[in-house]
């Protein structure tokens, strides 16, 4: 099923001012990430011209239009507003001029507007629509943040996904998403964590039942989204199984076709959940850094063979 952001949610989000209010709005939405900047299609220039982008119209893109006789521009506009376009955003405040905004009417087609500059707004517009637009997965799951790390737990439901989590908020860390977590591609490197609108900021406790974080913590315990750096997978200790000791090969997993680094810990009475997953972050933040533990002690054990 293809990603797609209403229209009104772009308005809200880029705090754009809507120049056509009798357009509606309810149907629209865009659906692709890129932009596009239509210098060669206001020269005539239609070729290669992929409508469904949202348009932006920037201070050079304005300045040829005023060149323009009133019969050019009105070919242009024709021409131009004869595509199903999203819509046109006008950067740096500026005006579309009458004729515009009555052919644009008529075609159903939104004009907005925004104060910012052409390049900040377009790098800040694309950032926003890789997210929203990003092919997205649903899992079960518990996402925090620890030390900037984001750290993914899963595992069966009622093993402790969840009293770690808290534990980790209790020491500092950050909530991001308790038992639904929305994963997104952004790209071939990172994928981004975030929480479902209608559980975000609650932890489900059983026995207790569902915990407000956010209200109990304050704002400084919660995130809206996080990217997933590192999966821990809890699950029950089993004594027939040999468990990875020296951690010299990295274990992975997959979403969307993303690997991310896994751990699998076992889980027995006596373990401290939120200290193991706290310095699994912070070796894993070693690890980024140039520095691996396991392969330290292994150069060492080397070295002393070879003495001896």
């Amino acid at each position: 099923m293809t990603n797609k952001v209403a229209m009104k949610t772009l308005v809200e989000r880029m705090d754009l001012k809507n120049l056509t209010p009798d357009v509606d709005l309810a149907d629209k939405c865009v659906m692709i990430p890129d932009i596009n900047r239509p210098a060669l299609p206001l020269t005539g220039f239609f070729e290669n011209f992929d409508h469904r982008r949202v348009q932006i119209i920037g201070y050079a893109e304005y300045s040829y239009l005023q060149t323009l006789s009133e019969e050019q521009r009105s070919k242009i506009y024709d021409k131009y507003l004869s595509f199903d376009l999203p819509c046109m955003i006008f950067c740096r405040a500026l005006k579309p001029d009458v004729m515009l905004v009555e052919k644009a009417e008529k075609a159903n087609i939104p004009l907005f507007s925004t104060e910012m500059h052409t390049s900040e707004f377009t790098a800040e517009i694309i950032r926003w629509l890789n997210v929203a637009l990003a092919p997205c997965i649903s899992i079960h799951g518990v996402l925090v943040e620890v030390y900037g790390v984001g750290v993914l737990i899963m595992g069966e439901s009622g093993i402790g996904k969840s009293e770690a989590a808290l534990e980790l908020i209790k020491r500092g860390h950050r909530l991001v998403s308790d038992d639904v977590v929305e994963i997104r591609k952004v790209s071939d490197e990172t994928l981004v964590g975030s929480a479902p609108d209608i559980t975000r900021h609650f932890i489900e406790l059983r026995g207790i039942g569902i915990v407000d974080v956010k209200a109990l913590f304050g704002v400084q315990s919660v995130r809206e989204t996080q990217n997933i750096d590192l999966v821990i997978t809890l699950e029950d200790w089993n004594r027939e199984k040999e468990y990875d000791r020296m951690g010299l090969e990295e274990q992975h997993t997959e979403f969307l076709g993303n690997k991310v680094v896994c751990h699998q810990l076992p889980i027995r009475p006596g373990r401290n959940l939120a200290v193991i997953v706290e310095t699994a972050a912070i070796n894993h933040r070693q690890k980024k850094m140039g520095y691996n533990a396991a392969q330290e002690l292994y150069k060492r054990v080397q070295r002393n063979l070879t003495k001896k």
